[in-house]
């Protein structure tokens, strides 16, 4: 009995051993695996996709470059280099366009920055450093300065409102109106 509980010692000392020598250091590729967590998943170049509903176009987004980080806990797409994008509706074209855009995908933001400018088919014009898009609510608003042209007025303020199709558009904290008679 005696042997027996030393052959099982030596098995377990044995194994223990075993278990020891086959454990590695895997610090580094632990830290490596952090380092790629942080970079995108994927990035596309010079980006044309074309958005259809019922055989009709819908939308046109064109960019140099999109970096996609859907492997984020708050998931994003960056467009480090800008985007235009072109909208139709009912035959009608408004276009859209920023040095730098980044899409919230859990929240449906649209953070437009640089440059901003939104020109509707009725040629109302929008220009600003920055403006959020709302894609739920289809709202556009920032508190930053804006200049907006409607018609024959030329508005600037500090912050705007609006609905997607400019039809309640609002500059807020009114800094300038300038009206231009044609």
């Amino acid at each position: 009995m005696a042997v027996h509980t030393a052959y099982r010692q030596i098995l377990m000392l044995g194994m223990f051993f075993i278990i020891l020598i086959s454990c590695k250091d895997n610090f580094k590729e632990v830290q490596k695996i952090g380092i790629s967590e942080n970079e995108p998943i994927g990035v596309a170049e010079n980006i044309n996709l074309k958005y259809t509903d019922s055989g009709k176009v819908k939308a046109i987004l064109k960019s140099p470059k999109m970096f996609d980080y859907s492997n984020r806990k708050f998931a994003y797409n960056e467009f480090t280099e800008g985007v235009n994008l072109e909208l139709f509706e009912d035959g009608k074209k408004s276009v859209v366009v920023s040095d730098y855009a980044i899409i919230y995908n859990k929240t449906n933001i649209i953070d437009l920055q640089g440059n901003v400018k939104i020109t509707t088919h009725s040629n109302d014009t929008l220009f600003a450093e920055q403006l959020y898009y709302d894609q739920e609510k289809e709202w556009l608003f920032t508190n930053k300065p804006v200049t907006f042209r409607t018609g024959s007025d030329l508005i600037n303020g500090n912050g705007f409102d609006s609905n997607y199709k400019f039809t309640n558009a609002e500059v807020l904290e009114i800094t300038g109106l300038i009206t231009v008679n044609e």
